[in-house]
């Protein structure tokens, strides 16, 4: 849990830094919205761990409370026992609350390769996955929005599921609300 914390911290911050400044690109009279995270994560040690994810989004205002759009990720890690990529994509809709809150919804069909490098065995497969929640919105400059909040995949199967659970903490900025 501290990994993911700290992977989801560092995206924050490396989204934050690298996409503040392309915020003034942004039409004030523009429905398109930009955001998302990155992250890079690792440990030290004998099987040390090299970990990267990017996970973006565009989406289109409807209204001014409504949003829908596309939503992708990337995510690969790799260390001298084990090695894993997931890709996946798919549609969201987001409802606001007075620019304060917010509601989600996200199907994502998630592609994976799971490699076990001592034992040599290799895994390939595919996941969906339907994320229900919401969080709350803080203005962080001109259209841009930092967004915390939660999310759960009510398709979640911990019998059959490649994931460690159904809930997904995220924490993301918005461009263009």
């Amino acid at each position: 849990m501290k990994k993911l914390l700290f992977l989801l911290f560092i995206g924050y911050c490396v989204s934050a830094a690298a996409q503040i400044s392309s915020s003034t690109q942004i039409s004030d009279n523009s429905n398109w919205t930009f955001g998302g995270y990155a992250g890079l994560g690792g440990s030290f040690g004998s099987g040390g761990t090299t970990s990267v994810y990017i996970s973006p989004r565009v989406g289109y205002k409807i209204t001014p409370a409504f949003e829908a759009g596309l939503a992708g990720n990337f995510n690969w890690s790799n260390s001298r026992y084990y090695s894993a990529s997931t890709v996946g994509v798919g549609p969201f809709a987001n409802y606001y609350i007075g620019r304060n809150f917010y509601l989600s919804g996200m199907f994502q069909e998630y592609f994976f390769n799971q490699k076990n490098k001592i034992a040599g065995e290799k895994y390939s497969g595919d996941e969906a996955a339907l994320y229900l929640g919401g969080g709350f919105m803080k203005r962080i400059g001109d259209r841009a929005y930092m967004q915390v909040g939660g999310m759960y995949n009510v398709l979640y199967d911990k019998e059959k599921s490649v994931f460690g659970g159904g809930f997904v903490p995220n924490v993301g900025v918005v461009f263009g609300l």
